[in-house]
């Protein structure tokens, strides 16, 4: 091989090097967004997608838990008695749910679809702890919601006339199934759609009526598919045609967050996802906790902080929360604006998270982050919900009304009524299927610290073999190498050096011999040499040894 070849062969190695590295960079910077493009264009929501079919009717067996309060002791609830209310937690009773999207209209425009929610819930009695027909006793909302309500007008006295007509009381006995999804006909309920019937908008009342088969409950929602941005896919546009509720001043009331399906995709430990609540007319933040794992695949836990229920006491952005300036303590929503201006507050179950104000002021609560907490189990690159659970508490801030016969002497208290969660789980299949994208973002950093590998080498590879040869030449071929690198350095006071002829003296021995005596330099850390023989220190400085001095090496031929 002629030298020009190799020459062209060395080239060509140091250029396919220099690609490489090249390459690794680029893919070390974007190659998680280059996949999540590619993902998006096969995963976006179309009738077409292969998540359609999983977006419209889920696939996994959904599981809808309740549970109600009994409230035991409400003839002791009044002003001096002494004693605080009681409850005595009754369930879960489950139901198994059975949801669809229906009026499905999708807007190519702004790559968004609208639909309405319908679900169907059975009940389950052999994994529920209870029958339909358990008598519960809970708070008397309807009547108190019309004392306050017309408190300080000539309708409180017709209040008061109704309240003694159809004996009311602070509470109400039910069976579950009417304070579920049956409902059950108040008499305030019917006098109401008589009298004002934009207030009183159904006929009869229940913690889920008219909920079970009902394509309105949750209202029209229009959320984004993902097919321009693969991280708006799921992400709610507008409910009920809008992007602000009004519910909530500033941010608080903008309408935003997950469905509850999809998430942004490539998230990280410092990230906060939101999910939208209709029924709440605002998002619920939920922050990293912790990173599990769910059949094997590393997953982020995304929980219901104290960020979740605050009111601007330890996160100032959510005091917009307060409603009409008033503000409670952390641990409850008050979603009055979003519930026909209700005295309805939402919290975490038991009051999880919430003011120990709270938990003092009624008795039979014990709030546990075992049983308690919210959280949405995320695969962080796919951004797509592994294991999922916990719900809200519904509860009824309880205050006195002036002038009102029932509630004129009732104490200030919130009081709970219902909790329920929703648990699913994927199963093995699934995750399977969701395991691919993690272990495809692996290999993209696998080929990608393996271009970068390869490019050193092949960069590196020419150098380093004419370092390596060098090492292991002669001695001679070193020198030859080297000598330059002796003058450098040397200023030129060096021309005042002795010549190399005087570094030799010649001397003829007694045999007849001659003898040659090698001046050596004695060289000093500052490449200064001191001459000998009383000359007078310079710069470069230098010392020659003499024929008498044991440093000098003899020679005799």
């Amino acid at each position: 091989m002629t030298s020009r070849v190799r020459h062209c062969a060395r080239l060509v190695i140091v250029l396919l090097g220099i690609c490489c590295i090249t390459s690794g960079v680029y893919l070390f910077r974007n190659w998680i967004e280059m996949f999540t493009r590619m993902r998006g264009k096969e995963m976006a929501l179309s009738p077409t997608s292969r998540s359609f079919e999983g977006w419209k009717v889920s696939p996994l067996p959904l599981n809808f838990d309740v549970y109600l309060f009994n409230w035991t002791n409400p003839e002791d609830f009044y002003v001096g008695s002494g004693k605080k209310p009681r409850f005595e937690q009754l369930g879960p009773y489950r139901f198994r749910e059975s949801p669809d999207k229906v009026d499905i209209d999708w807007h190519n425009h702004n790559y968004s679809v609208s639909f309405h929610k319908k679900s169907w819930f059975y009940f389950d009695a052999e994994a529920s702890n209870g029958s339909l027909s358990d008598m519960v006793n809970t708070v008397n909302s309807v009547a108190h919601s019309a004392a306050l309500r017309s408190a300080g007008t000539w309708g409180a006295h017709i209040v008061n006339i109704f309240s003694n007509m159809y004996d009311q009381k602070v509470s109400v006995t039910k069976t579950a199934e009417e304070l579920l999804f049956k409902g059950y006909e108040h008499p305030f309920v019917t006098i109401g759609k008589i009298f004002r019937p934009e207030d009183v908008p159904y006929h009869r009342i229940g913690f889920q009526y008219p909920r079970n088969g009902s394509a309105a409950f949750d209202g029209d929602i229009n959320m984004f598919t993902g097919a321009d941005d693969i991280a708006k896919m799921g992400q709610i546009h507008t409910w009920n045609n809008l992007t602000h509720t009004n519910a909530f001043e500033g941010s608080c009331g903008n309408v935003h967050g997950s469905m509850g399906e999809f998430f942004p995709p490539n998230l990280g430990t410092n990230d906060t996802v939101y999910m939208y609540m209709p029924k709440m007319c605002r998002a619920i933040p939920l922050d990293y906790t912790e990173t599990v794992t769910v059949h094997g695949v590393t997953a982020y836990k995304y929980s219901g902080t104290e960020h979740a229920v605050d009111n601007g006491t330890l996160y100032p952005e959510t005091s917009c929360y307060c409603v009409n300036g008033k503000c409670s303590p952390i641990g409850v929503i008050n979603i009055g604006p979003c519930a026909f201006n209700s005295s309805v507050y939402m919290s975490f179950p038991h009051f999880y998270k919430g003011d120990p104000s709270y938990l003092d002021a009624i008795e039979g609560l014990l709030p546990e982050r075992e049983k308690h907490e919210f959280f949405m189990t995320l695969e962080p690159n796919a951004g797509v919900p592994m294991d999922v659970g916990g719900g809200f508490q519904a509860n009824y801030f309880m205050e006195p009304v002036e002038g009102n016969n029932i509630f004129g002497n009732v104490p200030t208290v919130m009081m709970p009524m219902m909790w329920c969660e929703e648990r699913v789980r994927v199963s093995e299949e699934i995750a399977a299927d969701i395991s691919l994208v993690p272990l495809i973002v692996l290999l993209g950093q696998i080929v990608t610290g393996i271009l970068l590998a390869g490019g050193l080498i092949c960069t590196c590879w020419y150098p380093t073999r004419q370092v390596t040869h060098f090492c292991q030449s002669d001695p001679k071929a070193k020198a030859s190498v080297l000598r330059p690198l002796t003058t450098f350095g040397v200023s030129s006071s060096a021309a005042s050096a002795p010549p190399l002829s005087q570094l030799f003296r010649t001397n003829q021995s007694e045999t007849g011999n001659e003898r040659v005596g090698v001046r050596l330099l004695d060289y000093r850390r500052d490449s200064g040499v001191r001459e000998e023989m009383g000359a007078v220190e310079g710069s470069p400085r230098e010392r020659l040894i003499g024929m008498e001095s044991s440093d000098v090496i003899a020679i005799t031929r």
